[in-house]
């Protein structure tokens, strides 16, 4: 591809198994994920959006690095990591949940995927969570292995992304449900397959086993899906923010809280477990946060990308918070955000200003998620 040379790859990023192939599909824009790169352009945002909302789209997110824990004490040590009660989680499920500093600070929102009794992937998002977690694990005094392993997902969302593996693996993944996973075998190829995504849509993520295998995963997956309109992709910023999915260094960071985020629900405190940053987030708890994220509709002309700064939120030309995720929504023909307010700005119907680079514009705090705000899509 000529304009290969153009994208200024260095080899202290590392490329993921799909790299050649997304390439070849299309891809014209990469950024940094996790030390990696991830493939950001396909052409036109908004197609890429109506591809995932109306079909299906297959995206390389093998920047989702898996942390592994394994070990007689790994059960313990999970635990240990998060302050959601993990007391009912069974093998073969999994659960999105927070991982918090001493003070209470989210330093990652991974998904959590049980493989096997003492057999745990932390699914990531975009922090150095293995090092946190060898750290942790080394003043432990549990007896734990923590690495990463040679795991690469790819992400194939969309309303007919069910089709698609029914073509691939049979009717039986049909009975696969919403945050529960899967060991499959794809003609030699290894994976662990589970319904969840960062889409909001109906999907499924497909973790490979062999990295030596991405090209021929991929290729198989395309073709399975020609026939139900699936296309290359990239994980819509549109999407999410309708569906009111968190970035993390964007919409959360060792910075916020879970209680900021209207994530009270991740953190079981009324239990005999413990987990680091427990006596923090009681403390939180009890005293109140003193801001929150909102929904916002801003009303300008409809943006032509997402902001790529955060947005200065002003009430009577004082700054009471920022505009943290921005995009217009094609689907709802309005600009939508999520912001991060003062708890005294954060009612619904409040109406606040935006200092959207050299210009003010009128923002409304709103309910979010903006769209489909009970996941159907996702867990139907």
């Amino acid at each position: 591809m000529d304009d290969k040379k153009n994208f200024g790859f260095g080899t202290q990023i590392r490329k993921s198994p799909y790299f050649n192939s997304t390439v070849k599909w299309g891809a014209t824009g990469f950024s940094v994920y996790n030390h990696m790169y991830i493939p950001r352009d396909f052409g036109s945002p908004e197609q890429n959006f109506w591809n995932l909302v109306n079909e299906a789209i297959l995206c390389d997110v093998a920047v989702e690095r898996q942390v592994e824990i394994t070990g007689p004490d790994a059960t313990k040590f999970i635990q240990l990591l998060t302050p959601r009660d993990l007391s009912k989680l069974s093998v073969g499920q999994c659960k999105y949940v927070l991982i918090v500093n001493n003070e209470g600070g989210i330093l990652n929102d991974p998904v959590l995927l049980r493989l096997k009794e003492n057999h745990y992937w932390l699914s990531l998002a975009d922090s150095d969570i293995l090092l946190w977690a060898q750290g942790v694990a080394v003043n432990s005094n549990l007896d734990v292995k923590i690495s990463e392993p040679d795991v690469s997902p790819l992400q194939l969302q969309g309303p007919n992304s069910g089709k698609i593996m029914e073509a691939l693996f049979g009717e039986s993944i049909n009975d696969l449900k919403y945050y529960w996973l899967r060991e499959l075998d794809l003609d030699g190829i290894p994976l662990i397959v589970s319904r969840t995504g960062w889409s909001s849509e109906l999907g499924y993520e497909l973790y490979l086993r062999d990295g030596s295998k991405g090209d021929q995963l991929w290729e198989k997956i395309m073709a399975a899906g020609k026939p139900h309109g699936l296309k290359p992709g990239h994980t819509s910023s549109i999407r999410r923010i309708e569906g009111g999915m968190l970035s993390y260094h964007a919409d959360a960071d060792i910075n916020t809280n879970p209680y900021e985020l209207n994530l009270g629900r991740l953190v079981n405190l009324d239990t005999d477990i413990n987990f680091i940053g427990k006596d923090a987030l009681q403390k939180i708890n009890q005293e109140g946060v003193k801001r929150k994220q909102v929904g916002v509709i801003l009303d300008c002309e409809p943006l032509t990308g997402p902001n790529t700064t955060f947005w200065e939120i002003l009430k009577d030309n004082q700054q009471v918070g920022k505009i943290t995720s921005a995009v217009y929504s094609p689907r709802l023909k309005q600009n939508i955000a999520l912001a991060m307010v003062s708890i005294n700005n954060s009612e619904i119907g409040t109406v606040l200003d935006v200092k959207m680079n050299d210009k003010i514009i009128k923002a409304t705090v709103t309910e979010k998620p903006f769209y489909d705000p009970k996941k159907k899509l996702a867990s139907s």
